[in-house]
């Protein structure tokens, strides 16, 4: 357990501090249709599909909160988790895999993520080293672009996206209840994370964001990996925001501008209100990506 919760000190929550006292976070249940709810604690939104086939849960949360998260989905079903569906590798999506593992659950994530997983990793935004993950936490089934489960009276559309957020960003369309689960390809806190270290990109949030509203309603519920559930106006916005900040950084490279000259020229400034989280590290990690040979 002791490597686990390691995983999850260093994994990459955009709301989260490895100081956060885990005994006091409270997991909270909204429903988003008849069998499908998201969970809110500390770390990245959990969605939970719950029925007559089993539990099954998008991402979860760090290790030390899978009693808490568990006692959360008794509240729902008496049905163990059989799914796990891991939207990327970062342990504040990916802590309480070897719980889950442990007590049956079948893992589930794109190639990458299990790659990543696998083998020790240097966070370079963060100056992190994190560890390879114990074998009980690896995804057991993973796939290259895409997969369908149909359970609980769903099809579930889970489709890798270009490198976004990481080179394993996931969405999960639950087509039925019209509900899309965005895992921080879409962070509704702040400007995006690019983990460029782990293959992300940000033409590839952008990519994401114009994927997931090309294929959405008016009345489709969108949950993101930070944040409270929104629609698809919303992310519009925030995607025309990602779109805007990374047009202004492009314009001062052009013009032979050093990244800290960039980042005093306060470029994301004016959506700091709707999206207060991580403007520097989103300025950075666009300098570099588009300055890297």
């Amino acid at each position: 357990m002791r490597s686990l919760v390691a995983l999850a000190i260093v994994g990459l929550s955009t709301t989260l501090s490895a100081q956060t006292n885990f005994d006091t976070v409270q997991v909270r249940t909204q429903q988003l249709a008849p069998g499908l709810h998201v969970l809110f604690g500390a770390g990245g939104n959990i969605g939970v599909s719950s029925g007559p086939d089993g539990t099954f849960i998008v991402d979860d949360q760090f290790a030390p909160l899978t009693p808490k998260i568990v006692a959360a989905i008794r509240t729902l079903t008496d049905k163990p988790v059989k799914f796990v569906i891991n939207t990327h590798l970062h342990g504040d999506h990916t802590g309480g895999n070897e719980n889950f593992g442990n007590a049956g659950a079948v893992i589930v994530a794109q190639d990458n993520v299990r790659k990543r997983m696998s083998t020790g990793q240097f966070v370079a935004a963060m100056n992190q080293r994190q560890p390879a993950a114990p074998h009980a936490a690896l995804p057991v089934i993973t796939f290259t672009d895409g997969v369908t489960f149909h359970v609980n009276g769903d099809s579930i559309a889970i489709t890798h996206v270009s490198p976004a957020h990481t080179d394993g960003d996931a969405i999960v369309y639950f087509m039925k209840a019209n509900v899309v689960h965005m895992g921080d390809a879409f962070n509704n806190t702040g400007l995006p994370f690019i983990d460029l270290s782990s293959g992300g990109s940000v033409n590839g949030v952008i990519t994401a964001a114009d994927m997931v509203y090309a294929m959405t309603t008016a009345q489709t519920q969108i949950v993101p990996g930070h944040g409270r559930v929104t629609d698809r106006n919303r992310l519009k916005a925030w995607r025309d925001a990602v779109y805007a900040v990374r047009g202004r950084v492009q314009a001062e490279v052009r013009a032979g501008k050093t990244v800290e000259q960039v980042l005093a020229m306060k470029v994301s400034s004016e959506y700091a209100t709707e999206w207060p989280g991580g403007h520097d590290r989103f300025v950075r990690a666009v300098f570099e990506e588009l300055t890297k040979k």
